[in-house]
This record gives C-alpha cells, sequence and structure tokens, in this order.
C-alpha cells in the first residue's frame, strides 16, 4: 500500500474522530467565545483571531489506533469515535501544559497557546480540554456502548492520565539530573509517552466487546509501539536529516534532553567520557563546540546502534504480539 492509498484508507476515520472533537469544543454561550477559540486555535482549526482556517494539525495517530483497533476485533468502530476523539483531546490537554513547561514557543510552525495568551489562561485552557475530553466519553453512551462498559473504558482513560503526568513529572526531574540512566528514561516514556497509545488500543478492544486476555494484550500492543515510537522520535532528534524532520540535527543535545541514546551514554560511558557528559549537561547552555563533544561521547559507546535496537525489538515485540492474539482468535 503506497502512502496516499493508505492516507485515502484512513481518511474516514479521522474526519469522523475530527467532527466529533469540534462538536466538544463547539462554543457553549457568545461570553465564552473567547476561552473555546483558544482552544480550536491550539487544535489548527482557527486563528489568533478565533477565525476558522485549514492549517496544520497533528497526525491523528492515537485516536487511528483505537478505532482501527476496535474494527480488526470486529466491532463497530463508528460507536468508538467518542473514546477516539476524548483520547486525542487528552493528548492535545497534554501538548499545552508541555508548552508552558517547556517554554516552547511553536507548534506546527505558529505561536504556542502561552506565548500568545500568556501562562494563566493557557494553563486554564490545557485544563478545560482535559475535561472537554473525559465529558466526550459519554458520548459512548448514546452511540450504543453499555454503562458497564463504559465504566471500564473510563477507568483506563484515567489511569492513562494519571501516567502521563507522571511521565511529565518524571522529565522536568530529569532536566536537573546528570545520572538519568536506561531504566529511568524507560520509566519516563512509559507514562509520558506510550500511556495514551496504550489505552488508546485498550479501549479500542473494549469497545469491540473483546476478551480480557485480548485487551490486556492490546494494551500492551500499543504499550510497546509507543515506547519504540518515542526512541525512533529521539533518534532523529539527535541524527535526523533537517530535511526530513524539519530540524537541525542534534537538536536534542543543545536542548539537553535526557533522550535514549544520552541515558545510554551515562550507563555506558566510561569514568572520564561519564564525568565529562554530566559536566557538560549540568551546564545551562551548550555552544556547539559542546555538542560536537557530546556527539564523540555517544558514538564510541554504540548509544546510537543500542537505542536502534531496541526500538526494533519493540517493533517485532509489538507485531508478534498482535499476531498471536490474531491466532488465538482463528482458533477460538
Amino acid at each position: 500500500m503506497t502512502p496516499t492509498d493508505l492516507q485515502s484508507a484512513l481518511a474516514p476515520y479521522i474526519a469522523a474522530v475530527e467532527t466529533e472533537m469540534q462538536r466538544a469544543v463547539a462554543d457553549r454561550e457568545t461570553l465564552l467565545h473567547p476561552f473555546y477559540g483558544m482552544l480550536r486555535y491550539h487544535l489548527g482549526w482557527a486563528d489568533e483571531n478565533f477565525q476558522p482556517i485549514s492549517t496544520r494539525t497533528g497526525k491523528r495517530l492515537r485516536p487511528t489506533f483505537l478505532l482501527l483497533t476496535c474494527a480488526a476485533l470486529g466491532g463497530d468502530w463508528q460507536r468508538a469515535v467518542p473514546a477516539a476523539a476524548a483520547i486525542e483531546l487528552t493528548h492535545n490537554f497534554s501538548l499545552i501544559h508541555d508548552d508552558i513547561e517547556d517554554r516552547d514557543t511553536e507548534r506546527h510552525g505558529r505561536l504556542t497557546l502561552w506565548k500568545r495568551w500568556g501562562d494563566a489562561q493557557a494553563i486554564n485552557a490545557g485544563d478545560g480540554l482535559f475535561v472537554l475530553a473525559r465529558l466526550a466519553l459519554a458520548g459512548l453512551l448514546e452511540r450504543g456502548v453499555a454503562a458497564g462498559t463504559l465504566a471500564a473504558i473510563q477507568t483506563a482513560y484515567d489511569q492513562a492520565s494519571l501516567a502521563i503526568t507522571e511521565g511529565q513529572f518524571l522529565d522536568m526531574q530529569f532536566e536537573t539530573r546528570v545520572d538519568v540512566g536506561q531504566a529511568d528514561y524507560l520509566r519516563m516514556v512509559s507514562g509520558k509517552t506510550a500511556a495514551l497509545l496504550a489505552a488508546s488500543t485498550q479501549i479500542g478492544a473494549l469497545v469491540a466487546g473483546a476478551d480480557a486476555a485480548t485487551v490486556e494484550g492490546m494494551a500492551q500492543f500499543g504499550h510497546e509501539l509507543g515506547v519504540a515510537f518515542q526512541i525512533v522520535d529521539d533518534i532523529l532528534g539527535i541524527w535526523g536529516d533537517p530535511a526530513r524532520t524539519g530540524k537541525q540535527a542534534a537538536n536534542d543535545i543543545r536542548r539537553r534532553k535526557k533522550s535514549l541514546p544520552v541515558a545510554i551514554a551515562f550507563d555506558r560511558a566510561d569514568g572520564a567520557a561519564a564525568a565529562r557528559l554530566r559536566a557538560l549537561y549540568a551546564q545551562p547552555t551548550l555552544a556547539e563546540g559542546d555538542v560536537a563533544e557530546v556527539l564523540a561521547i555517544l558514538e564510541p559507546v554504540g548509544a546510537r546502534d543500542q537505542a536502534q535496537r531496541l526500538a526494533d525489538d519493540l517493533h517485532r515485540q509489538a507485531w508478534a504480539r498482535l499476531a498471536g492474539l490474531a491466532g488465538q482468535r482463528r482458533g477460538c
């Protein structure tokens, strides 16, 4: 299947999610138009004057996985659309808060919410988006999902939401640490990145009415893919081609991010190299010479290759798990 064919195949799922999300963030009253306008601005549907526009949005990866999981397990994916919208709204709530905490000034080529309207309004907008996401789950009842299933979905959603904030806590805490190893890193991304994708595939299975073992297996599948996705992003953040990533090579080093290749180096570099790496990352900023020095420390410990091997292993493990679940269902 070509990228164009894939895009066409996924278009109905993404369009259904967009419609449901737009309904969730529609104006409640005239006085609150700027509040909901800020949400639509962040989601890529409005400009700074809250007028409708068409611009870059996120990939809608997580809700698409949720709907595809539901369909693959024999469920009616359209019944799962409110949950898919809730997942994407939650992802965007976390992005609003991440931008504030990381002081990122641009997202998708536009000013972030806090940069345009200030920290206080951005925090409040993020909080509102989180609540709207949870309220969106109630739409499952209108689509015929049983109340007991909705309760299980809400529990999975809440657990993932907590895991996101735990992961973000660790990510921020790691900014002031120079001893972040691979185990610490994996614990952090299990919450910050993987938890919501795991919840997506888990919730898709729940809407489809899958048995408990399949629901758990799909959650693990999503978790493994989520961690692998972040590791690949980490590799690109250091060694990616700027023509493809749109970012300067080694940009994550300039930002002193404790990504997986750096965590591997903290674990594996010899005494002098490890001490120098800690000293470099303890600095408030890194000059270009410092960036080159970090790259020189990463190379001999095989940080890039080891990170890639772990990502590949997780991909294989995830797809093997999926194949096993499919085999079990055929054997039923």
